[in-house]
C-alpha cells in the first residue's frame, strides 16, 4: 500500500508513514512506560507488526522506563501491543520463515539467532525457543539485520560478512563484502534476487540465485 514503517531510535517509537506523508504512531509505550529504542520491524501477511526493542543507550538504566529488552507484536488495527518475549540482551533483526511458521530473532550481544514456532493467535510458542545458529567468529561483525529467501535460507550479518544459513541453521557460506560489520540486509530488484547490504559506511549489493521474500501485500 506504499506505506513505510520505521523503528525510530531517538524518538523511542515505531511509526508508519502514510502514502500522503502523514505519520501514524504504531507504538511508543508498553503499559504506560516509554519504549527503549526500537531497532527493527517486520510485517506478517495478516498485517500484524512485529518489532524488537533493545535497551541500548548511554543513559543510566535507572533513567529509562522499561527494565528489559523486548520483542513485541502490534495487531493489524494498531489497537493492541503485546510483549512476546523479554529475556533478550540486545534483540535486533527479525524475520519470518516463508510459511510464517517460525519467527527468527537475533541477539547481537549473545551473537546468535533464536527461533520460535508461531501460534495461530500470532504469538510465539515460548517452549519452542531454541538457538538456531551461532554467528560468532574472529572477524568483525555481529548479528544485526536479517532476511529470509523463498526457500527458507536465512541471511544475517555476522562475523566476516553476511552469513547464509539453511532452514536447519547450517552455515552454507559467508558473503564477504570486504567492508566493516554488516548492519542490515534487504532483498530487492525486479526479481527480488538482489541482496542489498549496508555496513557502517557503505551500501552494496550482490546478485543471488534465489529470490528473497517480498513484502506482504495488503498488510501494514
Amino acid at each position: 500500500q506504499g506505506r513505510l514503517l520505521a523503528a525510530e531510535h531517538d524518538s523511542r517509537r515505531v511509526t508508519r508513514q502514510e502514502p500522503k506523508g502523514s505519520i501514524t504512531v504504531v507504538a511508543n509505550n508498553f503499559q504506560g512506560q516509554r519504549l527503549n529504542r526500537p531497532n527493527d520491524v517486520v510485517v506478517k501477511s495478516d498485517g500484524a507488526i512485529y518489532f524488537t526493542d533493545p535497551w541500548t543507550s548511554p543513559l543510566p538504566r535507572e533513567q529509562w522506563d522499561l527494565t528489559f529488552s523486548g520483542v513485541y507484536r502490534v495487531t493489524p488495527d494498531l489497537g493492541t501491543l503485546t510483549l512476546l518475549v523479554g529475556d533478550f540482551i540486545v534483540p535486533n533483526g527479525l524475520a519470518f520463515s516463508p510459511d510464517e511458521s517460525v519467527l527468527y530473532v537475533n541477539d547481537t550481544r549473545r551473537g546468535h539467532i533464536r527461533a520460535f514456532d508461531m501460534q495461530p493467535n500470532g504469538t510465539m510458542a515460548i517452549q519452542s525457543d531454541r538457538v538456531f545458529a551461532d554467528l560468532t567468529g574472529d572477524r568483525p561483525g555481529v548479528p544485526d539485520g536479517m532476511k529470509v529467501d523463498v526457500e527458507g535460507n536465512v541471511y544475517c550479518g555476522g562475523s566476516g560478512g553476511v552469513w547464509v544459513l539453511d532452514p536447519n541453521g547450517k552455515h552454507l557460506g559467508t558473503i564477504a563484502h570486504g567492508e566493516t560489520a554488516t548492519t542490515n540486509v534487504a532483498f530487492g530488484g525486479d526479481d527480488w534476487k538482489t541482496l542489498f547490504f549496508t555496513s557502517r559506511n557503505t551500501l552494496g549489493s550482490v546478485q543471488c540465485k534465489i529470490a528473497g521474500i517480498s513484502a506482504p501485500v495488503g498488510g501494514a
